[in-house]
């Protein structure tokens, strides 16, 4: 065998650890909530899941859990067309479709399987794709992988006037538009343009997919995402999601939309025809987490509740925050090895949050994103922005 290859990660690796910039691991050993335990630290306040509605260790999630494990297994062992299909998954993809005001759904086993299933399934030669440029890895990847003579077009983030251009470069081919865009953007915490979107969509007769995963259950009055805080359920054509963040943080993914659409990915789509399907377990996690949050709308006024006395202390502290509406708050440190720094000392004084730089932020654009959850208390939020302005401090 080759030593080359070897040496050559030894010394990428070597190289990350010189800049500051290497990742490591740390271990949870306790549920997630608004504190929970690390190997090392002990108990911290979480600022960096996506537990945004505080359901991941919610007794009435690990009941249901526990009593699908034990009705049906780990799992088949299958793809869904083999025999891989759970009455389970007919009624969560029923659940789906029902509370997002869509025709119909289906699952996958996470919303990058979702997003690299949908768009390549549904665009043929002579088509175009549409992407915002802050757009999440797995709906680059998704663009990456549509067929030969499918154009694939970058607009400016959030920018009608970008989206308006390049739509007039593909009309013109006779083929379908997609436009495809994050509903609550993962790093920035901005929420899309979507009333602007979808006119622009109607006037160039093309098509609309929004990833919510940061926004189902998180936005909107009842947590139904980016079309329900512009008061638009219905018009959005297809929607993404995930059950790993808001809904349960247990896993899985789905696209809703259509009912043509949604069969169009059973027949075609990769990751549903070669993947396992959606293990009954965690549908039924993210089943109980849908019906909870049905029953219990309060959740999400409670969160925005949080995120907002959580922005109104940060300039109290003279710290400033990138605006939005979503319970994502990026503070900006611009060097990597610095954001990286600063989240290693906080997490030394109890509040775990994390740096992020390139390649998951353009170059340049490093961040502690804190991500706030309804699990956290008032002095949890307290006690962070108190360790927050002293590190920076430092």
């Amino acid at each position: 065998m080759s030593s080359r290859l070897y040496e050559r990660i030894k010394t990428q690796l070597d190289s990350l650890r010189k800049e500051g910039t290497y990742k490591e691991y740390q271990y949870l050993v306790s549920s997630v909530g608004g504190r929970s335990t690390i190997e090392k630290y002990g108990d911290v306040v979480m600022l960096c899941s996506n537990n945004y509605l505080g359901l991941a260790d919610h007794p009435q999630l690990i009941e249901k859990g526990i009593e699908a494990l034990k009705k049906y297994g780990t799992g088949a062992a299958s793809v869904r067309f083999i025999c891989g299909t759970y009455d389970i998954h007919r009624s969560l993809e029923n659940k789906v479709a029902e509370f997002l005001h869509t025709e119909a759904a289906l699952t996958y086993t996470s919303c990058w399987s979702a997003n690299t299933a949908v768009i390549p399934a549904l665009l043929n030669e002579g088509d175009a794709v549409i992407s915002d440029e802050l757009n999440h890895a797995s709906i680059i990847d998704g663009c990456r992988l549509v067929s030969k003579g499918v154009q694939r077009l970058v607009y400016r983030h959030a920018d009608l006037n970008s989206l308006e251009e390049k739509l007039k470069e593909v009309t013109s081919g006779g083929g379908v538009a997609l436009i495809v865009t994050d509903g609550v953007f993962s790093m920035e915490g901005d929420i899309a343009p979507l009333p602007g979107i979808v006119e622009l969509a109607r006037k160039y007769d093309a098509v609309v997919m929004v990833d919510d995963s940061h926004a189902t259950g998180v936005i909107g009055d009842t947590g139904r995402g980016t079309a329900e805080y512009y008061n638009m359920l219905g018009q959005v054509d297809i929607i993404t999601g995930t059950f790993g963040k808001a809904l349960g943080g247990a896993g899985g993914g789905f696209v809703a939309g259509r009912k043509e659409v949604i069969d169009l990915c059973i027949q075609r789509s990769r990751p549903h025809l070669f993947s396992n399907s959606l293990p009954p377990v965690l549908a039924a996690i993210a089943l109980a987490a849908l019906e909870y949050l049905e029953e219990h709308p309060e959740k999400v006024r409670s969160l925005r509740q949080k995120v907002k006395y959580f922005r109104e202390q940060l300039k109290k502290a003279g710290i400033a925050a990138l605006e939005g509406d979503s319970a994502i708050i990026p503070i900006m440190i611009y060097d990597t090895a610095k954001a990286m720094r600063i989240a290693a000392r906080m997490l030394e004084e109890g509040v775990y949050v994390v740096g992020f730089g390139y390649p998951v932020v353009p170059e340049g654009q490093a961040r502690i994103r804190i991500q706030v959850s309804d699990a956290l208390t008032y002095d949890d939020i307290d006690y962070s922005i108190e360790v927050l302005k002293r590190v920076l401090r430092e």
